[in-house]
Formats: C-alpha cells, structure tokens, sequence
C-alpha cells in the first residue's frame, strides 16, 4: 500500500525511525486531549444537550434554544461569562473586526503588544490598504509594542499602561506570518497580571486563532477579556463548514453581538442555516482533532530536520503553543514546489497544481496548498505562505494523525522528486 501511495522505502524507514523518537511526546498530548474532553463532555452534561437542539431555525432567528445553549456550552467550557457562536461570522479575521469595531469609539487607542499583527488585521487597523472603513478613518488610534526575544516587552508595557488613555490591548497568540514564535498561554497569564494590576480597566483581546485545546488553559481562564477565532480552524474540527466565534465577558460580547447585528438586538437575532448539528459535533471533537493535529506537525518538523530542511519551527520537541509549523525555504521556487508536493498528498484535488496568486487582505501574494473538504480550512492539511522573504511556508492541521502522517510522507516524496 506504501508503493501504491508512492511512498518509498526509505522515507518509510525514516518515518519509523522518527515515530520512535518523538512517541514521548505524543503520550503528552494524550494527556492535554483527555482534560480538554472532559471540559467539553460536562459542559455538555450541564446543559442537557437534546436533539432538539439541532433543530433549524429560519427567519429572523428568534427564540433558538439550541444556540443559546451552544453559547452556554462555549461559555462553560473556557470559564467566561458568556460568548457568540454564529455562521454568520465569516472568518477570524471577521470576529476580530466585530469584536474592534464593537469595544472601539471615536479618540479611544488600542495597543498591540505583540507586534505587528496578522496581514488581513493590519488593513482593518488601518496600518496598510486604502479602505476608508479601517479603525484608522473611525478615529481610532493606534499604537504597537513589539516583542523582545519571542516574549512581551513587560517594562515597556507597564511604562505605556502606567501612561493611561489605553482602551484596548489585543495579543495575537499565533505567529501568523511573521518570524517569531507563538506565545504560549503562561507568557499571556504574565503579561495579563501586570496590565490589569496597572489598570484593571483595561480590555484585553486575545487571537486565539490556533490556539484552542494545545495546552490546558485558555486566555478566558488567565484573565482575558475576550479571546476570538473562526470555525474554520481549532473548535471546528473539520465538521463546521463556515463560522466564528468570541467568548469573553457578557457585557463585551453584548457589545460585539451588537456590532454583528444591531443595537439592542443583539444576541436575540440570527438564523442558524442548519449548522448548529456541525458545530456541537465541531466543539465536541476537537480535543481528538488538535491533538491529532499536533501530532502530525510535530512529526512533520521531525521528518523534514531528516531531510536536512534546517529551518524549521518549532522544532519537534519545543514546547508548541498552538498547530502551525514553518519551513523557511529561502527561495520563491522551493515555497511553491513545496506547497504543490502537500497538494499531491491531499484528499480533495490531490491532482490539481497551485500557483501564487492575489488573496483579499494580504500585501503579496499567496501560495497555498489546501486540498481540504471545506474549502480554506486549517484545521485540516494544508499549506501556504507569503510569496516573499524569507519564503516561509505555514504548515497546519491534519484532521486524523493517520493521514497527516501518510500526508507528510507523501508531500516530502513528491518534494525530494
């Protein structure tokens, strides 16, 4: 079956090899899935979850006790008062601009304090595009601390809070593009303490894209405010098909709900096209999804260091604070060749080449390799990066360790081909 899949005998006996070496680490994860599944079975438990609660609602949305109560299971299970779990929230990228756009006025400032954020964020902000409908045009001010060796600059931070005028601090948990590492929720609890020491007042944003179930706290359980994502990635599984969610206080996410639909409606609004079976089925899988895809990344940083790719991060026995991993590949040719060798190891299209091209919200272009059955999602096998320097490719997902393995094996195949 190896042969079949065109998996050579030596890329076998090294995949073996390395199974051996990093199995210590995957009992580890065995460990994190199992607390993360018992936070989500007794959520459940609480909340008597029924059939009935799959059931469509149509029209305006009224009245849809199945959602409320799979806001009530979200809410349970990160210790927060409340969240918004809704199709009607497109991407991460789209909670983040309700979330700003909801807790943000006219001459209020919001920090970053972990660098410079993701692409599609930055033109929100305002910081690059041309779009008059960025916080910048709403007369929102904006302000960046950046990090010092892959943590929070905490004297810089206390000076700046010290200072005053600060509604908002958002933290991206994730690298996204850049070259650092991600942040792992210790780091967060720190710098959560000394900000709400300094000024309690404060809301501080979490990105928690990629993050969920990859350690055993959430930002929610640390002190944030509010911690957002899409569907389309950790909590998903695979299962959602669209969505977004942000779990925070309920007076923030009475804000942000607000924002997403319209003053004094709220939460009360909002048909749940028939998702709701998808996403009680997403959340509640997901501890088994995450690890599964942890495992595969982590085997992947450990196969490719045998091929002799040398930059790689995290390395297969870091300490991983959400599911991405990096190969820096140093030249335009090796990103695409690389993000085409995955494609070749997909489930969905496995026989169709991608090529760099314009993506909305992003400076360069992009080259991605996603043969996923929903169409961009990264909780499932994929790849794809800036094509720029240092021509990083961004690794994730892999809905069953099973295939991400035979996935790897056969995307560096095609690679070394």
């Amino acid at each position: 079956m190896y042969k079949e899949l065109g998996i050579s005998e030596k890329v076998l006996e090294i995949a073996n090899k390395v199974e051996k070496e990093i199995e210590p680490i995957f009992e580890e994860l065995e460990k994190t899935s199992l607390k993360s599944s018992m936070k989500v079975l007794k959520a459940f438990q609480d909340n008597k979850v029924s059939t009935t609660d799959f059931n469509e609602v149509t029209g305006y949305g009224y009245y849809d006790g199945g959602r409320e109560k799979l806001e009530k299971i979200y809410a349970d299970i990160f210790k927060a008062e409340d969240a918004l779990v809704r199709p009607q929230i497109m991407s991460g990228t789209h909670a983040l601009t309700i979330s700003l756009f909801g807790l943000l006025k006219y001459g209020d400032t919001m920090i970053s304090i972990s660098g410079e954020p993701y692409d599609t964020l930055k033109s929100v902000i305002g910081i690059t595009g041309d779009s008059e409908n960025s916080l910048i045009k709403h007369g929102i001010k904006y302000e960046q601390i950046e990090l010092v060796d892959n943590d929070f600059d905490y004297e810089k931070i206390e000076k700046r809070v010290k200072i005053g005028g600060i509604k908002l601090i958002e933290i991206q948990r994730s690298r996204g593009y850049s070259q650092r590492k991600s942040l792992n929720i210790d780091k967060i609890e720190k710098v959560i303490k000394l900000i709400k020491k300094n000024n309690p007042e404060i809301i501080v944003m979490v990105d928690n894209c990629y993050g969920e179930f990859v350690e055993e706290k959430e930002p929610t359980e640390v002190g944030a405010d509010l911690f957002v994502s899409s569907l389309m990635k950790n909590l998903g599984a695979g299962i959602a098909t669209s969505g977004g969610y942000v779990v925070g206080r309920k007076d923030i996410i009475n804000r942000v709900a607000e924002r997403l639909t319209a003053p004094c409606v709220g939460k009360d609004m909002g048909a749940n096209f028939n998702q709701l079976l998808s996403y009680y089925k997403g959340i509640f899988m997901a501890p088994n999804v995450v690890k599964s895809a942890l495992k595969t990344m982590i085997f992947a940083s450990k196969m490719l260091e045998e091929f002799g790719f040398n930059g790689v991060s995290p390395k297969f026995d870091d300490k991983r604070a959400d599911i991405i991993q990096t190969i820096e590949l140093n030249s335009e040719e090796k990103l695409i060749k690389f993000c085409q060798g995955l494609q070749k190891a997909s489930p969905i299209e496995s026989y169709v080449t991608p090529v760099p091209d314009d993506m909305p919200g992003y400076e360069h272009k992009e080259i991605m390799a996603s043969g996923s059955f929903t169409p961009g999602s990264t909780i499932e096998l994929s790849c794809d990066g800036p094509v720029c320097e240092p021509y990083t490719a961004y690794m994730q997902g892999g809905l069953t360790y099973e295939y991400g393995k035979l996935g790897i094996m056969i995307g560096i195949e095609n690679m070394m081909n």
